[in-house]
């Protein structure tokens, strides 16, 4: 059982990455963003997810510098944009972001969409900072089980972390066999639905039944499937309670019911369509 908010998922090299992130997705550029990530950090979140095409990496990095906490108590996550990946600057596009973040070392550095044509050069671009020591590890997102299956064959190191629309309308139950199989730690953005949790009346009932929000039997759900979750907010009171799910479990019976949600829905662009 996950009992602490620091408590960890160990990946396929040995690295620990806490099971509950914080992410700063379509959270605005300045003040809100470092006003966000701070108040998470004073929660207890050791974990920020951030990325180049959010254009806050900056307010992040800033964030943890003045946080008070340890750059090495921290797990840092971000990825290479589809425009680096299109124009063959990926390295150009990692040593901005590290200038951005003000880090020499990233704890995760991720390929954000499997651009065609593009995604394999660009994770052995990837492996190449592995290999110098400038980020702790790699993976993708947004892969589904067939780019994967495109990808492994061609390169030395399996992706440590694959970060997914993951959540009970979307449980892509391929992809999670998959990356177990292989090691690869499973990750959910869009934990919540982007705010749709609550219009689930059983999710809603589970939560009563606990004594917990929607939100939070939502991310508890997922922690309790073995999938890091980084749910987003700007709200003190939100982060704070979306990090108050250590103190209960769901029952076998409620994560079935929550399990019996999965319609393959997407509330995001897919993976093999995308056009951005």
């Amino acid at each position: 059982m996950i009992k602490s908010i620091t408590d960890s998922a160990i990946l396929n090299n040995g690295v620990k990455m806490p099971w509950l992130g914080f992410g700063v997705f379509l959270s605005p550029v300045g003040e809100e963003t470092y006003n966000s990530v701070r108040w998470a950090l004073d929660a207890g979140y050791r974990h920020i997810d951030t990325a180049t095409i959010y254009e806050n990496e900056e307010d992040v990095g800033k964030a943890i510098r003045e946080s008070g906490v340890p750059r090495e108590e921290i797990f840092v996550t971000t990825k290479v944009w589809n425009d680096d990946q299109r124009s063959g600057k990926v390295r150009e596009g990692f040593d901005l972001s590290r200038k951005k973040l003000g880090m020499d070392v990233i704890d995760l550095y991720l390929v954000h969409w499997p651009v065609e044509g593009k995604f394999v050069s660009t994770y052995k671009t990837l492996e190449k900072f592995y290999q110098e020591g400038t980020v702790r590890a790699i993976g993708v997102s947004n892969f589904l089980v067939h780019h994967l299956e495109t990808l492994l064959p061609q390169v030395e190191v399996v992706p440590a972390v694959d970060q997914v629309e993951w959540h009970p309308w979307l449980q892509l139950p391929d992809l999670y066999e998959y990356s177990r199989k292989n090691k690869i730690q499973l990750e959910a953005w869009g934990p919540l639905i982007q705010g749709q949790g609550g219009s689930i009346p059983v999710v809603v009932e589970i939560g009563e039944k606990y004594g917990k929000s929607w939100a939070q039997v939502l991310i508890r759900w997922e922690l309790q499937r073995e999938v890091v979750t980084i749910p987003k907010s700007n709200t003190p009171s939100r982060i704070m309670e979306n990090a108050d799910v250590f103190d209960f479990e769901l029952s076998a019976e409620d994560m079935a019911a929550i399990n019996a949600l999965d319609e393959h829905k997407r509330v995001a662009a897919d993976p093999d369509t995308f056009d951005f």
